[in-house]
């Protein structure tokens, strides 16, 4: 059978299933429309917890509503604030954390991450990642503002030591439209 590769947000899905498992906490530091917190909270299963955040109520609110129409809400710590301030609510170790940046889908299109802020919070998180423990991030450079955001931070987990961490950048380099980009992070064991 012939197919196309895998996209963008699907690949960030796999990444995903293969590193998280049940009784894990993992955080959605863009909650946005909710599909990836309630994701994350099929994959951590009953003993697992997700920890959402979002600085936009509307996307909190959202979030809420798809999860508790798929019964989830119970697995789920939603937290209306920044994603940079992650450290502010959280202090033990986490087993994953997923970043969908730009703005909110079907919200207005002037609020967007930033580069400095997301900067912040994935410093954070990689701080936060246990040893094993997985960070991807799913980037738009096609909006006003997210080349710059891409661009801050390919320069910075370029600059990561290869022993402690593995990086990939999983992207399509001929397509017309700007197709989202995938960035993970895997804390090497011991790291």
């Amino acid at each position: 059978m012939r197919r196309g590769f895998t996209p963008p947000v699907a690949f960030s899905h796999l990444l995903l299933t293969e590193h998280i498992g049940a009784g894990a906490l993992v955080v959605d530091a863009t909650a946005g429309n909710g599909f990836d917190t309630l994701f994350l909270a099929e994959l951590i299963g009953e003993t697992g917890q997700v920890i959402a955040f979002d600085r936009q109520k509307v996307a909190i609110e959202t979030t809420k509503a798809r999860l508790e129409k798929c019964r989830l809400l119970n697995r789920v710590k939603l937290i209306h604030d920044d994603h940079q301030k992650i450290r502010d609510y959280i202090s033990k170790p986490i087993d994953g954390i997923v970043f969908n940046l730009g703005y909110l889908p079907g919200g207005d299109q002037g609020i967007i991450t930033t580069g400095p802020s997301t900067l912040k919070a994935v410093v954070a998180g990689l701080q936060l990642l246990k040893s094993g423990g997985l960070m991807v991030i799913v980037a738009y450079a096609g909006h006003p503002g997210g080349k710059e955001e891409l661009t801050t931070l390919l320069g910075f987990l370029q600059g990561l030591d290869g022993k402690l961490f593995n990086v990939l950048h999983y992207h399509f380099l001929n397509q017309q439209k700007t197709p989202p980009q995938v960035l993970a992070v895997k804390k090497r064991v011991g790291g």
